[in-house]
């Protein structure tokens, strides 16, 4: 578990502002292997730290595809990456974003045409840092917390609106959190909850303080309403099956990047067994993680785990 802000809210954080230090980038590179005239999806745009350098590698024959499910994030990636293409000019790649899930590569990318899918899972500082959002403990926000303003289904509908039970299910399923049912039944006798900083100071009076906490007694909290609000689990799994459909055989590869065990489980899971059922060879034995040094620049990328893949039929 990270122990800077964003980390305890969420798991993952890219800068909003002027500062954007995408995680494990060097790494990322080297392991989707990227290639002059190749053709690359970002599944998690972001910012575009990514992006932007994949698109600097790949040449006015190259492609590269961005999804995006959060049209803030679009945005700025967008400004970022015609800048880019203003810079090199004729050097520049074909660049497509796409404002939707990457669940719905399978459905939005040509079968057999990528060389290379990347994913960098979770949630930005540019997200947590706009109390409008309702992302942050740390903020008075309402109760939305949703990547993308299109969904239907808000934080104040899981917190306000559903039993005990299935509130208990969710915090632990989605948390990790052992405490779960004392905590939907603090929230459930406060109901109703008004905002953010009103759901932090109730599951917090809820816990009895532990020694050596490090991090915030809400962060589980946040974090499986947060998943459950946004179907991360879901459309993660929904990526890493239409993965292979649309990476090229031989050469197509699939890197992802992870921040808490349970994207990382499910992740493993998909491309142990792709490699068991031949589909896959698996680049990364254990997971890669950021060096000291890198840790030391951007204390964020301290949870971050990096698994990669190479499409072999």
């Amino acid at each position: 578990m990270q122990e800077n802000k964003a980390s305890q809210e969420a798991g993952h954080g890219e800068d909003g502002g002027k500062r954007h230090v995408p995680v494990l980038l060097k790494e990322a590179i080297h392991f989707l292997n990227v290639r002059r005239d190749g053709t690359y999806i970002d599944a998690t745009l972001g910012l575009g730290g990514h992006s932007y350098e994949i698109a600097r590698r790949l040449g006015p024959q190259g492609r590269l595809i961005g999804f995006d499910k959060d049209p803030a994030a679009l945005e700025l990636a967008r400004k970022r990456l015609d800048s880019l293409a203003a810079e090199l000019g004729s050097e520049a790649p074909k660049i497509k974003l796409i404002h939707d899930s990457y669940s719905q590569i399978g459905a939005r990318v040509e079968a057999a045409s990528a060389d290379g899918v990347l994913a960098d899972l979770g949630i930005s500082s540019m997200q947590l840092s706009d109390a409008a959002r309702g992302f942050s403990f740390q903020a008075e926000g309402p109760l939305d917390m949703r990547m993308d303003p299109r969904s239907e289904r808000t934080a104040d509908q899981v917190v306000n609106r559903i039993d005990e039970r299935t509130l208990a299910d969710v915090i632990y399923e989605f948390g990790e959190e052992r405490r779960s049912r004392r905590i939907a039944r603090a929230i459930v006798r406060a109901r109703p909850i008004r905002s953010t900083a009103h759901l932090a100071q109730v599951v917090a009076a809820a816990l009895p303080a532990m020694k050596h906490q490090r991090i915030h007694p809400a962060t589980t909290t946040f974090q499986a309403i947060r998943i459950f609000v946004n179907r991360e689990l879901e459309d993660l799994k929904e990526l890493l099956e239409a993965a292979p459909q649309v990476l090229l055989p031989s050469v197509g590869r699939v890197v992802i990047i992870t921040f808490h065990s349970l994207e990382d489980r499910i992740v493993k899971e998909a491309m142990r067994e792709g490699a068991k059922n031949g589909i896959y060879r698996l680049l990364t034995k254990k997971p890669v993680t950021a060096s000291e040094e890198e840790v030391d620049r951007n204390p964020r990328a301290r949870s971050a785990k990096l698994r990669a893949a190479e499409k072999i039929s």
